[in-house]
């Protein structure tokens, strides 16, 4: 018996081994998600220009008429000179006087400096989930990342309101949606900036369309155009897409938490009024990116547990 099924046990083996390469290329494809992304910018601290206060004027001994301390001419009159015992008292006081204001100050003037090198800023985020029949807004920010200025302040500013407008447009297309906003000092503001970016970007399988800093890589225009007349096809297959927003901002920033319509079109209007003048960083991320690629509800539900139906 074993020799009569003995010829059919090579074919059979390939014909398994190739089932299996096939359905797993095709299951892996299914899994790919690609994403786009434009953003930029810093979290530099403003230089100090502050200095403050150190000793009195004229020199800044401390005891000078006019100076930062308790001088003579604001005590004598008030113990005079009655011998060596009144005049060292008088000593020891203006010492411990000095002593004091000089402490006060120093303490003062450090916590406005601190103040000054390490201002608040607010971290914020606003994700939207759209129906894949929304594919206008890909298009919208493909050919956003394409002319784009990220390196300059006016430049990411205005990619900001563009995107914000994109989505502002079209809110017949919402599904879902979420604010997060955190107010913290300069200094670990980028590292939660660094943080929410990183996790939206850790879920695309590949970032096919990206201009950060002004550095383009991905798709070219052309690219991005190909099979425009077979959008209708995509959005029958494809079920959704998420673009999120992600800002550092001077100051502090309040967004409305989601849960309707108009409070995730305050949240981007918030976002889109930012100026330049108080945008320290930005970052556009979006998925799915490429033409026929899909995000469908299970996709959602895995890496988009936090959005709120709206």
């Amino acid at each position: 018996m074993l020799k009569k099924i003995k010829p059919f046990l090579k074919p059979l083996l390939i014909l398994v081994l190739v089932i299996t390469l096939i359905f797993g290329d095709v299951g892996s494809a299914l899994a790919a998600r690609t994403g786009g992304r434009i953003g930029g910018g810093s979290f530099r601290s403003p230089s100090r220009t502050y200095s403050s206060p150190r000793g009195g004027g004229y020199g800044g001994g401390g005891y000078g008429y006019g100076g930062g301390g308790f001088g003579f001419p604001f005590l004598i009159p008030f113990f005079g000179f009655g011998g060596f015992g009144s005049l060292f008292t008088v000593l020891i006081v203006i010492a411990l006087a000095n002593f004091l204001i000089r402490t006060v100050s120093n303490l003062g003037g450090d916590q406005m400096g601190n103040s000054y090198n390490n201002p608040k800023v607010s971290v914020a985020k606003v994700q939207v989930g759209l129906l894949a029949s929304g594919r206008y807004l890909q298009k919208e920010l493909d050919e956003l990342a394409q002319t784009a200025d990220t390196n300059t302040a006016s430049g990411r500013a205005t990619v900001l309101q563009e995107a914000s407008l994109a989505l502002l447009r079209h809110p017949e297309y919402w599904v879902s949606g979420l604010t997060e906003a955190n107010t913290t000092g300069i200094d670990a503001a980028e590292a939660k900036f660094n943080q929410l970016a990183l996790a939206e970007r850790s879920k695309f399988s590949s970032e096919t369309l990206s201009n950060v800093n002004n550095q383009l890589r991905g798709s070219s225009p052309t690219q991005l155009l190909e099979g425009k007349g077979e959008l209708s096809k995509f959005t029958e297959t494809g079920e959704y897409i998420v673009a999120s927003i992600i800002v550092g901002v001077e100051g502090k920033l309040d967004l409305p938490e989601i849960n309707e319509v108009n409070n995730l079109q305050k949240a981007l209007q918030q976002i889109a009024a930012i100026g330049s003048d108080r945008l320290l960083a930005v970052e556009i991320l979006w998925t799915p990116q490429a033409q026929g690629d899909t995000l469908s509800r299970d996709d959602v539900l895995v890496n988009y547990p936090n959005l709120r139906l709206v």
